[in-house]
């Protein structure tokens, strides 16, 4: 019988929200997940843009890899 494990060392995801503690909260969340599988923080990315109405809108993209 042959075994074979396969591990996710990179990963990309994407995040936003209305407001900047929502996204950081979605964020911690995500990294809580991901640790459980042996992902850590490699990088985040982060902008945030004003529509025409003044409401503001975040995005991050965060970079896990392999520990």
């Amino acid at each position: 019988m042959n075994f074979q494990l396969d591990f996710i060392e990179d990963k990309v995801e994407f995040f936003e929200a209305d407001h900047l503690n929502t996204l950081q909260k979605k964020i911690e969340s995500q990294i809580d997940e991901n640790r459980a599988i042996m992902l850590s923080v490699h990088s985040v990315s982060h902008q945030m843009h004003v529509n025409e109405n003044g409401q503001t809108y975040f995005t991050a993209v965060v970079h896990f890899k392999k520990k």
